[in-house]
């Protein structure tokens, strides 16, 4: 018989917590959702039907064990939940802030399905988390063995190589993470703006990870500082976790005039400079859209990451260009339906076909699409209308394309590590090591641009792939110290 602390989504509402004003956000970098209060939380997490198949739970790719931490929630049992949701993820709070839960647990929902609106997975996970921290739950990590000294190396700071440095410390390897930026966290601390995740938020994980004895070698480049078989010899295992930051371009009239700028450099520029750090491109205006007319071509959640920052720098107007339509853009509605309170503009079905400008981005022209037949990946394929030409005037276009893999080989001095035809590391599926012996590799240099919450499922199971290749195999010599 079901505890009658639950069930209760036919006789209390759906409720987020509260946003603030669209107005007073705009101002500032801060999260833009008050945090809940323990009544709220315990209250939205009895609407959980507790199903006897938690769709929210399938749907999830860390399989986080949703109804039973609802349950614990909504019982005042609030450390159990978090021991609970901290079972299965490293990093809780982070995928409560930012995982598009519209399209895993939440959109998911059983009670979503029959019409009264999903539990508020995200804002609860969020919750329990962040007062696990604000109470001290949040404990240091343990080391449960002795290894012997058996070395790690993790080639990149994102959320896979910092998940499986975590679990790999716990089973009592060395570990070292060497990351070309200055500061750990890849995309969660360059990429995505404060309004989403704060900084402290990344940096407070970071630390914990420091503290637990992982040694970040940061400003270190493989290629420049070491080769990828100069690592392969420090360490007795390698991953490859440096995600994928080649931005897409497109073929364009007038797209190498100055004023069009890749959405990743945007961003960094603006967490940089959140950050209190020396921009000069952002100081000069090459980076900054205070004042201006602002035109980012896109549809996916870095494209809301731009236009929701263009509007916190004080731009004069933004507009987003979607070739399909709202139904079918690849990223968040709840981002879409958040930067359209804050004034930006869609322009649906739409795509740029030529730059106009001298010597700097004056306005885009575009033209309007229809969607045609599906093509390979089972989406219906944009094409263009005739005769729909149309003009936005841009003082700043900021393209939101995609990433590609960077060329891994090349840059690693390894042209023996294998990729597929769309750059991305290969590796057998079952290993996940690459064509090195001993490397391995995760997140989205493996899968291709992907989710956060993706990337931390790859670090947990390549995690367990490295500990059992390294069971059996125990250092036959000595190792060159590790930088």
């Amino acid at each position: 018989m079901a505890n009658d602390t639950m069930l209760r989504f036919t006789k209390v509402d759906q409720a987020y917590p509260p946003k603030r004003e669209a107005e007073a956000r705009a101002s500032d970098f801060l999260e833009i959702a008050r945090p809940y209060i323990l009544a709220k939380a315990e209250e939205q997490a009895s609407r959980c039907s507790q199903c006897g198949v938690p769709f929210c739970q399938v749907h999830c790719p860390l399989h986080n064990h949703i109804p039973d931490w609802l349950r614990l929630t909504a019982e005042g049992r609030l450390q159990e939940a978090y021991e609970l949701s901290n079972s299965t993820s490293t990093m809780p709070e982070i995928c409560g802030r930012i995982c598009p839960q519209d399209r895993l647990c939440e959109g998911n929902c059983v009670i979503e399905q029959s019409g009264h609106g999903a539990v508020t997975i995200g804002s609860v996970e969020k919750f329990i988390t962040d007062t696990a921290w604000a109470e001290g739950w949040v404990r240091p990590i343990e080391v449960l063995a002795d290894r012997g000294g058996q070395s790690v190396g993790i080639i990149g700071a994102g959320p896979a190589g910092l998940t499986a440095a975590e679990l790999l410390r716990v089973k009592g390897y060395e570990v070292h993470i060497y990351d070309r930026h200055d500061r750990a966290g890849g995309l969660l601390t360059y990429g995505i703006p404060g309004f989403k995740l704060e900084k402290e938020v990344v940096g407070r994980r970071v630390e914990r990870l420091a503290e637990g004895g992982i040694h970040l070698h940061a400003d270190f480049e493989v290629g420049r500082d070491a080769t990828l078989a100069e690592l392969r010899q420090r360490h007795d295992a390698l991953l490859v976790a440096t995600g994928v930051y080649k931005a897409r371009d497109i073929g364009a009239p007038g797209v190498g005039l100055k004023g069009i700028v890749p959405a990743l450099a945007y961003l960094t520029a603006s967490n940089r400079k959140g950050f209190g750090d020396a921009v000069p491109a952002y100081d000069d205006g090459t980076l900054n859209a205070e004042g201006k007319r602002v035109v980012v071509i896109g549809g996916g959640d870095t494209a809301m990451d731009c236009v929701r920052t263009a509007v916190r720098q004080g731009a004069r107007e933004v507009t987003c260009l979607y070739r399909r339509d709202r139904a079918n853009m690849p990223g968040s509605r709840t981002e879409v339906r958040h930067a359209e309170e804050e004034g930006v503009t869609f322009e649906w079905l739409s795509a740029p076909e030529a730059f106009d400008g001298d010597a700097s981005v004056t306005a885009v022209r575009a033209h309007r699409m229809r969607l045609g037949s599906p093509d390979a990946s089972g989406r219906r394929a944009p094409e263009a209308e005739p005769g729909s030409s149309f003009r936005i005037e841009a003082d700043l276009a900021i393209m939101a394309l995609g990433f590609d893999p960077e060329e891994l080989p090349a840059m690693f001095g390894a042209p023996e590590l294998g990729v597929t035809r769309w750059g991305t590391l290969r590796v057998d599926h079952k290993t996940m090591q690459t064509s090195v012996d001993g490397v391995f590799a995760a997140g989205d240099v493996v899968r291709g641009a992907s989710l956060v919450v993706w990337a931390i499922r790859d670090g947990r199971d390549v995690a367990e792939a490295m500990h059992q290749y390294l069971k059996v195999k125990a250092p036959a010599k000595p190792r060159a110290e590790a930088a």
